[in-house]
């Protein structure tokens, strides 16, 4: 019997069947089919517990939800803390924990003005598109082909098509995609000056952290200059000290109109995402400032967590620690690649962002079955299935590195043994 207190079952398949029968079971049958039975328990730091008690290291990370790792007892402190004077607040008025989270946002990116606030991180890309369109007076949008910028109207409209068919949201006539890394494609997708918007992600993660080509990111922000298009970063996934800059954009010298940033940004305690936008494109809010209205987005609790985040990663010993975490996995996985070199073929890396490249079209499914046997959690990446996700946190410790490192190493000889008996497809 597993006693939560507020709900129990009898057993980890007891839970599955429910999973299966009230929540989603296209979901819960993907990950059984793929060998993958996790249901998690309990959690702290790095560190993940099956209902079946077996220990696993995290370095999914849920897309860097869980930058600082679960259960963060300072953030979990900090919101407790919060809940003897503030709750969820009521979006219509000023409040104290918005204007100081707000300020602290802004100040970390000096040219923006604003900062509008939304629950997840695809109300942020909607918020995003919206302010485009309104200062631009276009409707069109642009985002590379393999994107991905969220599940909702608008955002998942510029994402890949495996995400935008099923809902009928893929609309040619207004969403247009282009090849990541191609400027003169690009340059003919805006020539027509009828853009409102490029968005991005600063290094796109669902695609595998395709690191972009050098000089590549600045030529796309100095077309949108060009042609009156503004330029969003997408910065769910990449910013929060991730390249070892608090935004991914500051790693490439960059200054887009809008960004947007999630996940993270709430800790994995409190749920809570954010729009930035320079004076210019931030004009609506002079105009029609309930021209966005989410009840949820920017809820005070959500403010006091995501402001201590923000203080956090602006401690010299945790900015200390990232280029540590960063250049301990360089060294060892390029000792790994070398002695696996038939299989291992590239790392993709900037900061804390990797993306481990596998000599088969779905090798990285085998090698994250593998891993999650051998007490390791990273996920392959869905729109291309030879890299896999290796996300650690940014204040991971050393012995726990070496641990990922030995556990891999373990996990290898079973990585090829379940590709030998994969079915190669290209």
């Amino acid at each position: 019997m597993f006693n939560y207190g507020y709900f129990s079952f009898d057993s980890k398949d007891d839970l599955l069947a429910k999973a299966i029968e009230y929540w989603n079971p296209g979901k819960t049958r993907f990950w059984q089919d793929a060998g993958i039975d996790l249901v998690i328990d309990r959690r702290e730091g790095y560190f993940l517990y099956d209902m079946s008690g077996r220990r696993l290291i995290d370095l999914h990370l849920n897309g860097g939800t869980y930058n600082f790792g679960h259960r963060n007892p300072e953030l979990v402190a900090v919101l407790k803390s919060a809940l003897d004077y503030f709750d969820m607040g009521n979006h219509w008025f000023p409040s104290v924990a918005r204007a100081a989270f707000a300020e602290k946002l802004v100040r970390t990116a000096p040219h923006m003005k604003y900062a509008i606030f939304g629950a997840g991180g695809a109300e942020a890309v909607e918020i995003a598109l919206k302010t485009a369109r309104y200062t631009t007076k276009r409707r069109k949008i642009v985002s590379i082909i393999k994107g991905y910028h969220g599940h909702s109207g608008l955002s998942v409209a510029t994402g890949d098509d495996r995400f935008s068919k099923i809902f009928l949201a893929d609309r040619p006539e207004e969403f247009v995609q282009v090849p990541f890394n191609d400027i003169d494609a690009l340059d003919r997708a805006l020539r027509g000056r009828d853009v409102a918007a490029f968005i991005i992600e600063t290094i796109p993660a669902t695609y595998g952290f395709p690191m972009p080509a050098e000089g590549y990111l600045n030529a796309c922000q100095d077309l949108c200059r060009k042609y009156g298009t503004l330029y969003i970063a997408d910065e769910v996934q990449t910013g929060l000290m991730r390249t070892g800059a608090m935004w991914g954009w500051q790693s490439y010298g960059l200054e887009p109109d809008l960004f947007v940033t999630g996940k993270g940004l709430g800790g994995g305690i409190y749920p809570i995402s954010a729009c930035l936008a320079t004076e210019r494109s931030g004009g609506w809010l002079h105009e029609d400032g309930a021209a966005h209205i989410s009840t949820s987005g920017g809820s005070e609790l959500g403010c006091v967590v995501g402001h201590q985040v923000i203080d956090i990663l602006q401690r010299p010993e945790v900015i200390s620690n990232v280029h540590y975490v960063a250049e301990f996995f360089r060294r060892s996985l390029t000792r790994m690649m070398a002695a696996h070199s038939d299989v291992f073929v590239g790392i993709r890396q900037r900061g804390v962002i990797l993306g481990l490249e596998f000599d088969h079209p779905e090798g990285a499914v085998a090698v994250s079955r593998a891993l999650y046997e051998n007490g390791v959690w990273a996920i392959f990446s869905s729109l291309d299935k030879r890299v896999l996700q290796f996300k650690p946190g940014v204040l991971l410790d050393a012995e726990t590195c070496q641990e990922i490192i030995d556990r891999m190493e373990a996990a290898m000889p079973r990585a090829r043994a379940l590709l030998r008996n994969m079915k190669r497809v290209a």
